[in-house]
């Protein structure tokens, strides 16, 4: 797993998370740029997946592989989940979930990095 773009998607969906959690206490609905930051964000997340599945491909990685892809599967479906139900609530709400599903891409990133390392 490459820690490089690990802690790219760390930081990034940190930013995301505290760019939302601002515009949610302005009681502003998502904007454009949330929605080009989130989509940015879904790239990142997929450059990792893609270091993953070629590691796990040449031999690495931990021996609970299920795990692995769970957390890998999930990381994958909440930037455009969140994206899709702030869409759907144009309130202070909707940037309340993108603040949400940006804490959670940090979390699983960082919980990810612990699973690859062999960290229980």
């Amino acid at each position: 797993m490459n820690t490089t773009v690990s802690t790219i998607v760390i930081a990034g969906s940190l930013l995301l998370m505290l760019a939302s959690l601002i515009v949610a206490i302005r009681n502003r609905p998502m904007g454009m740029v949330l929605l080009i930051g989130f989509a940015v964000l879904e790239v990142a997340v997929l450059v990792q997946l893609g270091f993953v599945i070629a590691a796990v491909a040449g031999g690495e990685g931990p021996d609970d592989k299920a795990t692995l892809w769970g957390y890998l599967a999930g990381q994958v479906l909440i930037p455009p989940a969140g994206v899709f139900l702030a869409l759907a609530e144009r309130s202070r709400w909707g940037s309340a979930i993108l603040a949400v599903a940006g804490f959670a891409i940090a979390v699983m990133t960082g919980r990810l990095l612990q699973i690859w390392q062999g960290v229980a």
